[in-house]
């Protein structure tokens, strides 16, 4: 299971709304209208990064009032990422391949 945070910026007053009409589509665990630079903020989960891609990108971009997304992962995705790549291993270390 990937858990995902989506950063929403909406049209002035819409915030409300984006995040109601957000909070009902399928894998979106959690929604919070904020202050700040981001007017949403929405907790979602899927199966895996691609499932997550296409919720982001088929379901909460349509939703009407939003102007941009920024999706972040939590956790160490910067060592998981080296990892995979063969630039560290999880406990910073070099590795090679």
């Amino acid at each position: 299971m990937v858990t995902a945070y989506i950063l929403i910026q909406t049209e002035v007053g819409k915030a409300a709304q984006v995040a109601k009409d957000i909070a009902g589509i399928k894998g979106v665990r959690q929604t919070e209208d904020v202050t700040g630079p981001y007017d949403v903020i929405v907790r979602a989960e899927a199966r895996n990064l691609d499932e997550l891609g296409k919720l982001v990108v088929a379901r909460v971009q349509a939703v009407d009032g939003i102007t941009r997304t920024l999706t972040r992962l939590p956790g160490p995705v910067e060592i998981a990422h080296r990892a995979r790549f063969g630039r560290a291993s999880a406990d910073g270390k070099e590795i090679h391949r």
